[in-house]
């Protein structure tokens, strides 16, 4: 048969519409996404028909509209062994935040009400006990992520475009994407002043870089690499004094956002001990070591936070109610005691599960070809770089990887001495089963 008595035997529009098989999806698509998928399917058989394609119509056709109904944005299985990936939406939230997320987005609230004189309150006011119990800071706001509290810290603090920002040479790191600190310093409306080395930076080089127009220093915590060997730079009381004696605010950018001591990352500063060692605001993270959702906090001398707060770009940058929902109940296990209920920490805390490794690895189908290695689960996040946690990974041929993230659920692996490794440290008890179906399926 030619493709043009096979273009001739196409069914219109409207009659596939019509076929009962196909009814169900169409209801859940409605008029518009049904066209959109029968239009699209059609499209790709005139371009390429064969008798084969023309009598699995219907299927195509079914397959197109499944594709279409499932959401973009939906979960996966993290058998990355990476705690915070930036790629997969960092720390998953506590069930008591995701809770409160839940109950708060289907209700209306007092986001911005005092509900004991009945004025119109900040929003973000719900987080200032917890933050203060926690940090030590005379006050805290909240916008949407870390860039965007420093943004507005320097936006504010240095705003005329003579306004100078001392940061040292060894700490001007890139994150996510390719943003600078020193395009972030741009856009805040001022001036970057490098002082020191790479390596090395002392209280003099920032004496000698001052001048009239210098409004504010900046430190940038080191979280997404590390410098070793011939290296130097002042103590953070130091450069704090420093920076007090010539009548400049410091600012730091602390980035991965710990609120307490971490046992098995001794080396990482908390916004606390920033605070006392007389740093006057902290910005940090939401999402990374502080466990909640995508936010930046900046916390510190209350004068400067209402300047801060004063700022138009505040109102461009500030979160809502679901990110307030979810930060206070993560804020709220803090305050009892009880940070083993966040993800992030107990992931962190798993001893390396070589029992839970070989136990799941003994349910797979041996023509899988899978192995047990001893390993490494990362922190990531850009946090604690250099650091590692033990762990027992199985081991797969590496052409299973892509298959894998087409599974339903998704399972995203770890491609790595060209082998396809998983590491259960990220994959939470309860899917384990979508995820031994997920590797059977393989076969």
């Amino acid at each position: 048969m030619s493709a043009r008595d096979l273009l001739r035997q196409l069914p219109a529009v409207d009659e596939l519409l019509r076929r009962p098989a196909l009814a169900p999806l169409w209801r859940e698509l409605g008029p518009a996404g049904a066209r959109h998928v029968i239009a699209a399917v059609l499209a790709e058989l005139r371009a390429d028909p064969t008798p084969a394609k023309l009598a699995a119509l219907d299927a195509s056709l079914a397959a197109a509209a499944h594709r279409r109904l499932q959401p973009s944005l939906r979960p996966v299985i993290n058998a990355t062994g990476v705690i915070l990936h930036t790629n997969l939406g960092r720390a998953p939230l506590s069930p008591a935040a995701a809770a409160r997320l839940a109950e708060v987005a289907a209700s209306y609230t007092n986001l911005e009400l005092d509900l004991a004189t009945g004025l119109r309150a900040r929003r973000d006011r719900h987080l200032d006990p917890l933050l203060a119990e926690l940090t030590g800071a005379e006050a805290s706001l909240v916008v949407n992520n870390n860039a965007a509290a420093v943004l507005l810290a320097v936006h504010t603090l240095a705003v005329d475009l003579q306004g100078e920002v001392l940061v040292s040479r060894g700490e001007l790191v890139e994150i996510g994407e390719s943003f600078r600190i020193a395009d972030i310093v741009a856009r805040g409306g001022a001036r970057l002043v490098e002082v020191g080395s790479t390596n090395r930076t002392r209280l003099a080089d920032y004496a000698a870089a001052l001048t009239p127009a210098t409004r504010l220093i900046l430190r940038v915590h080191r979280s997404n690499f590390v410098q070793t060997g011939f290296v130097e730079q002042p103590e953070l009381a130091a450069l704090a004094a420093f920076a007090h004696e010539h009548a400049l605010p410091l600012l730091e950018d602390l980035g991965s956002g710990a609120l307490v001591p971490l046992p098995a990352l001794p080396s990482e500063p908390t916004v606390a001990a920033s605070l006392r060692a007389g740093v006057d605001l902290v910005a940090y993270s939401g999402d990374k070591l502080l466990g909640g959702p995508q936010a930046g906090l900046l916390s510190g001398r209350a004068p400067l936070l209402a300047r801060l707060r004063a700022n138009p770009l505040f109102r461009a940058l500030r979160v809502d109610k679901l990110t307030l929902a979810a930060l206070e109940a993560t804020l709220a296990a803090y305050a009892r005691g009880d940070r083993d209920a966040l993800p992030v920490f107990a992931l962190a805390a798993a001893p390396a599960l070589e029992a839970r490794v070989r136990a799941f690895a003994a349910q797979l189908p041996p023509a899988l070809g899978a192995d047990i290695l001893a390993g490494e689960s990362l922190l990531g996040g850009g946090s604690t770089p250099g650091q590692s946690l033990p762990a027992w990974l199985i081991a797969l041929p590496p052409n299973f990887a892509p298959r894998l993230r087409l599974a339903q659920p998704p399972v995203l692996a770890r491609l790595e001495r060209d082998r396809c490794l998983l590491d259960l440290r990220t994959v939470f008890p309860h899917q384990q089963p979508a995820l031994l179906a997920a590797l059977r399926a393989l076969l």
